[in-house]
Parts: structure tokens; sequence; C-alpha cells
């Protein structure tokens, strides 16, 4: 019998190659993100990016819409800040803010609650007609509060009168007219924070609700101790995005009263669109809207910051 001579043993592998493939791998994840965020970056740029460097340009200028613009520094600024109706409307803006945000956030997290209850009838039928306001657009929103709100054609003045009540000054009022203001942005509101709570909802663990049911807690106790404090990042995005939303109404408010009476409830939204594009203003309008983009900054830091106090 014949010895053979045994095999010779297989070359070992670099010890680079698992690290190669590694960053290969890396790479190549890297380069489809980058792929599937090229769309959105591009949308960025043309639609935030490039407006905003625009009206910051704008901003320094004397441009009315034609001509040349002609640079003019501080200007516009200088006369911004010196405005009364400038600081009235930034005053009727937080005052908005203030009453709308709380209002859709309590009304919000009221019906989100109701809905994902299982003691709730009809919850799926609910769903539908809370869900309405976020089908159709601002402008639409405001029309139907006009409709329902108007002092000689509104609905509700007319069930007013059929109980034997006097009609409502809905528009004549500044207060009533903002009442109506804050009602219609909430209806609108509803839609999108009821989404984010009920999903939030349904994410709690019933084993929690139920130890403390077994407990003796009421069905309120179990909200206020245990479903309240767990909805705390949920509520921080709505609230934000509620007091930005607030900030910048126009489309709605423009199409119910427009600010009226008179301009007792002119936001700075519309005091922009009115110099911007009623009077020409174009550089003095984006002065103020360099101002009003500072001020929602300013507000999205210091809500963060604050969140992130609380949860340290």
């Amino acid at each position: 019998m014949v010895a053979t001579a045994p095999a010779p043993p297989a070359p070992a592998a670099p010890a680079g190659r698992p690290r190669t493939s590694a960053l290969r791998e890396r790479r190549r994840r890297g380069l489809v993100a980058a792929v599937f965020l090229l769309p959105a970056f591009v949308l960025f740029v043309l639609f935030f990016l490039g407006p905003a460097g625009l009206g910051l340009a704008y901003s320094f200028t004397d441009y009315r819409g034609y001509g040349t613009p002609e640079f003019v520094g501080l200007e516009n600024y200088l006369t911004l800040f010196a405005d009364s109706d400038f600081y009235s409307s930034l005053w009727r803006t937080a005052l908005y803010t203030v009453v709308s945000v709380p209002f859709g956030y309590l009304l919000t997290l009221l019906i989100s609650a109701l809905l994902v209850s299982r003691e709730t009838k009809g919850a799926a039928l609910a769903q539908v007609i809370f869900f309405f306001p976020w089908l159709i657009s601002p402008i639409v929103t405001g029309v139907i509060w006009r409709w329902m709100f108007g002092e000689n054609f509104g609905l509700i003045n007319y069930l007013l009168t059929l109980v034997g009540a006097s009609p409502a000054q809905w528009a004549s009022n500044p207060n009533l007219a903002l009442s109506v203001v804050i009602l219609a942005g909430s209806w609108g509101g509803t839609a999108f924070s009821m989404l984010l709570f009920m999903a939030a909802l349904r994410n709690i663990p019933t084993s929690y609700l139920e130890a403390a049911s077994l407990d003796g807690a009421g069905s309120i106790t179990r909200f206020v101790r245990i479903t309240w404090p767990l909805l705390r990042p949920t509520s921080f995005l709505v609230i934000l995005l509620g007091t930005i939303g607030a900030m910048k109404e126009f489309a709605m408010i423009q199409a119910l009263n427009g600010g009226g009476p008179g301009t007792s409830n002119v936001l700075v939204v519309q005091y922009i669109y009115k110099t911007g594009f009623e009077q020409s203003k174009i550089g003095f309008a984006s002065a103020a809207s360099m101002v009003l983009m500072v001020i929602l900054l300013l507000i999205a830091l210091i809500q963060t910051r604050f969140d992130r106090s609380d949860l340290s």
C-alpha cells in the first residue's frame, strides 16, 4: 500500500477581508439611503431653502414685486420694529395660540381616549366623522364655519331664533369672532392629533391598567396616573406642531372672516400677506417673515429643551 502525502493546508484568508467586506456593505447601504433621500433633499432645497434664502435677500431690499430691487440694509427691520400694527398682530397671534393649542389638545385627547375605549359604541363611524376635517382644505374649513356662524344667514343664529334667543354678533364682535376662529381651528386640527394619540394609546401595555384596576383604581385615576404620563412624548409632539401651526395660521382665518371685524383679529401671517401682496411691499413683508421664522425656531428650541429637562 502506497502512502500518500498529506494535502497541503488551505491558505488562510487575509485578516483584512472581513473588515473590507463590512466597509463595502456599509458604503452600499449608505448609497442606497442617499438615493432614496435624494428626492426629499431636492424638494427641501427647492421649496424651503431656496425660498428662505430668497426671502432673506429680499428683506434687505426695497423690492415691490417688479423692477430691480435696491439694497436698503436694515431699514425694513427698523421700520417693522417701529410698526404698532406688527406688534398688534403678534399679540393676537400669541393670544390665539395660547387659547387654541391647549383647547385643541384637551379636546383631541378626550376624543381619542373615548374612541379607543372598549366601552364606546360606534367607534369606527366616529373615527370617520372626526377624520373628515383632514380631508378638506383649510379654506373649505373657513367657508363651512362662516356659513355656520354668519350673522344674517348662519345656521347657529337660525337655531338660536328657533328657541327664542337673540342672534349673536359672530362677525361684528371681535371676541366672538376670535372664539369662532378658535373653534374652527381646533376642529380642523383634530384629525391629525387624533391619529397620533390613538396610536399611542393602543401601544400602552394593558397589564399596567389591569394591575391598577385590581388595586381599586377607577377609570379616571387610571387615565390620570398611568395613561396620561405615558403619553408625554406624543403630547409634546402634538403641542409643538399645534403651536407652530397656530402661529402661521392663514388660509382658514382668511376664508372665515379675513381677520375681522376690521383688523381686530389679523394674525401675523395675514399682516405679512397684506403688506406683501396688497401693498406690494415684498421686501418689508420678507423682513416680517424672517422675524416670524426666528420666533418659530425659538419656540421649537424652548419646547424641545423643556421636554428634555423633564426627561432627565
